[in-house]
């Protein structure tokens, strides 16, 4: 049954993975990641979110990223 809803759903996953705002978006969460293992290290972030202190995720400035819990983090927003 799970195959059945993958493949469903996957055309509109895709058409909706392919739109522009959703390519930038996908775009600046990687930068603010790799930001973030420039800063701490790779090992730091193993099992962390990457969150922005000032909740804009267009912000990748350092001074604005620190490590938080994937709970923590999406409890958050």
């Amino acid at each position: 049954m799970a195959k059945n809803f993958r493949d469903r759903y996957r055309p509109y996953d895709k058409a909706y993975q392919a739109r522009p705002e959703q390519k930038k978006a996908r775009a600046n969460r990687n930068a603010a990641r790799r930001l973030a293992i420039k800063k701490y290290g790779k090992a730091a972030l193993k099992g962390k979110d990457v969150d922005h202190k000032d909740g804009n995720p267009m912000n990748n400035r350092r001074s604005n990223l620190q490590i938080m819990s994937a709970k923590k983090n999406r409890a958050k927003h």
